[in-house]
C-alpha cells in the first residue's frame, strides 16, 4: 500500500513543480515583453501636452529675483492637434531634447556661447557714493520711441536726475509714435520695484505733488550725447529759477563714454536690476520661454521686416511695386521722419537695410543650422505676411511666435499694446540660446547688451553689407548655395558672435554729432564699465577691472 502512495505523491510533486515553473516562465517572459515594449523611444510630439494657463494664473505667477525664465509648457493651441495625432504617446522630457542636441557633433559650433573670460557684473557703487541729498526740484520726462528706445531713455534720465540732484517723476511713455500705444509706465514696468530699487540713488515719485502744481516750470530739450559738464554747468543752475524741469525727449541725451564710473554703474543698475517688466509681462514672457524650451535649444530671430522699419529706412528689396509705393506714402505722411527721398538700392548696398526673410533663411543654413532648428520670430507683423515668409519657412519649418506659443485668451490682455508685446519678445530673445538680429536697431542693441551683461550669451550679428554682396552674386547666378558659400559666410562671422570686447569708440575722422553717432551704444556693450574679471587666487575670489 505504501509503494503506490509514494508513487502518487511523486507524481503530484512533479505536477506542482511543472505548474510552478510554467508560472515563473510566464512571468519572466511577460516582464521581458514589458521591458522591450518601452525600451524603444517613441516618436514624441514636439512639445509636452499640458493644460492652458489661465490669465488668473499668469497674474499670480511669482518670478524669482534672479528672473529665471526656464521651464516648459506646451503651446495651448497645439494641444488639440497633439491629442489627435499622438493620443497614446507620453510627453517627452525636456532634458532628452537638449541631450540629443548636445550629442550632435556640431552642437558646440552652433549653440555654445563664446568664452566670457571670467567676466561678471560689477555694478555696486564705490565707497564714496552717497545716498541722494536734498532734492533741488522735479524732473518730468517725456519718453519717445518704441519700447527699447524708451527703456534706454529712462535709464539715462535716472543718471541725469542723479547728476542734477533732482527728484524723478515716473516717466511718461510715448503715446504718439507710429504704434499709438496707450500703455502707461505701470502697464509695462514694475513701478513699485523701480522706485524701491533706486532708493539709494535718486528719489522717485509717481506724480508731482499737488502743492507743486503751480510752481515755475520749463520744458527743456537736453542736448544729445551730453556729458557731466553740460548737466552740471548748464542744467543744474536752472533750479535757481524753476522747480520743475520737463525733458521733452529722453533718447540719446547722455554720452556713451567719459562719465564718472558711478554714473555708468548706475545706468547698468537701472537697466538690468531696477527696470523690471510688470508682473503680468514677466509671467507671460516666462511662459513663452518655457514653451520654446520644450523644443530644445532655440534661436530668437529679431526679424525687423516690418512696415514701420521698411517705410522709415526706404528698403524695398524683394517687394512689389505696389508695396514699395505704400511704404513711400507712409514715409511721406510721417512728419517726424525727416528723410523722405531714399535710394533703396544704395541703402541696401551699404548694409543699411534689414535682411529679408529669404536672406535670413539662406544665412542661417549657411552657418550650419539644420532644418529642424526651432526659431522664435521676435517681431510685430511681418510686412506682406506669408508671401514673404514662405522662403524662410521652407528652410526652417519650426517657426514659432507669440501667437503660436500662446492662446488667444492668454495674449488678449496685451493685444493692441505694441510696447507690451515687444516686451514679451524682449524676454524670449534675452533668454534664447542664440540671438540673431536682422537689423542693428534699438531692440537689437538692447538685447545684445543685456546678453553680454548676463555672461556673453551667443549673439550672431549679420554683416549685412558683406552678405548683400554675396546674395547679389547668387541672384546673378555667379554663386550658389553650397559648401563654398557656407564657408565664406562662416568665415565672415567668426568674430561676430558676442565675444567679450571693450565698447567701440568713435570712428576715426568723424566730428561733431557724427562722432557721437559713430560710437557703440553704452547699452549695446557695458564693458568695461559694468563688467569685471573674476580672478581666483588661493581660493579667494577677487574682482579686477580690466
Amino acid at each position: 500500500m505504501q509503494r503506490p502512495r509514494r508513487k502518487v505523491v511523486v507524481v503530484i510533486r512533479k505536477a506542482l513543480m511543472c505548474v510552478i515553473c510554467a508560472i515563473a516562465l510566464l512571468g519572466l517572459l511577460s516582464g521581458h515583453l514589458l521591458v522591450f515594449r518601452f525600451s524603444t523611444v517613441p516618436d514624441f510630439p514636439d512639445s509636452p501636452k499640458l493644460p492652458t494657463v489661465t490669465q488668473h494664473e499668469i497674474n499670480n505667477r511669482k518670478l524669482s529675483t534672479e528672473r529665471s525664465w526656464t521651464q516648459e509648457l506646451a503651446p495651448p493651441q497645439l494641444l488639440k492637434e497633439q491629442t489627435r495625432t499622438h493620443i497614446s504617446k507620453a510627453p517627452p522630457l525636456r532634458t532628452s531634447k537638449f541631450d540629443g542636441a548636445r550629442r550632435n557633433p556640431d552642437y558646440d559650433k552652433l549653440w555654445k556661447p563664446p568664452a566670457n573670460r571670467n567676466l561678471v557684473p560689477c555694478v555696486a557703487p564705490s565707497p564714496n557714493y552717497t545716498d541722494p541729498g536734498e532734492s533741488k526740484g522735479y524732473l518730468v520726462v517725456s519718453t519717445n520711441g518704441g519700447l527699447n528706445q524708451m527703456r534706454i531713455g529712462i535709464c539715462d534720465m535716472v543718471a541725469v536726475a542723479r547728476l542734477i540732484n533732482a527728484t524723478l517723476v515716473i516717466p511718461e511713455l510715448d503715446k504718439r509714435s507710429f504704434w499709438k500705444d496707450t500703455s502707461n509706465f505701470s502697464d509695462v514696468f514694475d513701478e513699485t520695484y523701480f522706485i524701491n530699487a533706486l532708493v539709494h540713488d535718486i528719489k522717485v515719485v509717481k506724480k508731482l505733488p499737488k502743492d507743486i502744481s503751480s510752481a515755475t516750470r520749463v520744458v527743456k530739450h537736453f542736448k544729445s550725447w551730453s556729458g557731466l559738464n553740460y548737466y552740471q554747468n548748464e542744467i543744474a543752475p536752472m533750479w535757481e529759477e524753476y522747480k520743475v524741469l520737463r525733458a521733452a525727449k529722453s533718447d540719446s541725451r547722455l554720452a556713451n563714454n567719459n562719465l564718472p564710473p558711478d554714473i555708468q554703474k548706475l545706468r547698468c543698475r537701472t537697466c538690468y536690476e531696477a527696470l523690471h517688466f510688470s508682473p503680468k509681462i514677466e509671467a507671460m514672457g516666462k511662459l513663452l520661454v518655457e514653451r520654446m524650451r520644450s523644443y530644445g535649444p532655440y534661436i530668437a530671430l529679431h526679424l525687423r521686416f516690418e512696415k514701420d522699419m521698411l517705410a522709415f529706412s526706404g528698403c524695398t528689396h524683394g517687394l512689389s511695386n505696389a508695396e514699395a509705393e505704400e511704404l513711400r506714402i507712409i514715409r511721406e505722411n510721417t512728419a517726424y521722419w525727416k528723410v523722405k527721398d531714399i535710394d533703396a538700392r544704395q541703402q541696401r548696398s551699404k548694409g543699411y537695410c534689414p535682411l529679408t526673410p529669404k536672406e535670413v533663411g539662406i544665412f542661417l543654413r549657411a552657418l550650419g543650422y539644420p532644418q529642424k532648428t526651432p526659431i522664435y520670430i521676435a517681431s510685430g507683423e511681418i510686412y506682406g505676411g506669408d508671401s514673404h515668409m514662405a522662403e524662410l519657412r521652407s528652410r526652417f519649418p519650426m517657426l514659432m511666435s507669440k501667437e503660436k506659443l500662446a492662446s488667444v485668451e492668454e495674449l488678449e490682455p496685451f493685444n493692441g499694446h505694441a510696447t507690451q508685446l515687444a516686451a514679451l519678445d524682449y524676454i524670449v530673445s534675452v533668454e534664447s540660446d542664440v540671438f540673431v538680429p536682422t537689423y542693428s536697431g534699438n531692440m537689437a542693441r538692447a538685447v545684445e547688451g543685456h546678453r553680454r551683461f548676463l555672461g556673453h550669451r551667443k549673439t550672431i550679428s549679420p554683416d549685412r553689407k558683406s552678405l548683400v554682396h554675396l546674395f547679389d552674386k547668387m541672384e546673378r547666378g555667379i554663386l550658389k548655395e553650397g559648401p563654398k558659400f557656407s564657408n565664406r559666410v562662416i568665415e565672415i562671422h567668426k568674430k561676430l558672435q558676442g565675444s567679450p570686447r571693450k565698447r567701440r569708440g568713435p570712428v576715426s575722422g568723424t566730428k561733431g554729432m557724427d562722432r557721437f553717432r559713430s560710437e557703440e551704444s553704452f547699452y549695446e556693450n557695458p564693458l568695461p564699465d559694468c563688467l569685471c574679471r573674476r580672478e581666483t587666487t588661493n581660493l579667494n575670489a577677487t574682482l579686477v577691472i580690466r
